[in-house]
């Protein structure tokens, strides 16, 4: 099984085994989620479908999650996708900035 990286800016966002799946993605929107959620817990004690409105954040602090998710995926969400679902877990927010990312390199 190879891997292989993509940069932007000298950064690197994410690998990619060769089934496809991003690894490493996950683990960067939990340290963005720990930075900027201002959660009582850990993202690391948290699944990847975990509510994190639940969890303890603020509309304000997705806000900060958002802008931070756009700076390191070099990302930009569309007013279609700025909605509190989109937000909601990891897992919805690792969706979506898949499908950003597969909407910018097609």
């Amino acid at each position: 099984m190879g891997t292989s990286s993509v940069s932007v800016s000298a950064r690197t966002l994410l690998t990619c085994d060769t089934n496809g799946e991003l690894a490493g993605m996950e683990e960067k929107i939990r340290e963005i989620i720990d930075a900027h959620a201002r959660l009582s817990l850990a993202a690391s004690g948290l699944t990847a479908d975990d509510d994190l409105y639940t969890a303890g954040m603020s509309s304000q602090s997705s806000v900060n999650v958002m802008l931070a998710i756009e700076d390191t995926f070099d990302v930009e969400f569309p007013d279609h996708m700025l909605k509190r679902s989109t937000f909601a877990s990891i897992s919805s927010i690792s969706s979506a900035v898949a499908e950003l990312q597969s909407a910018t390199t097609a």
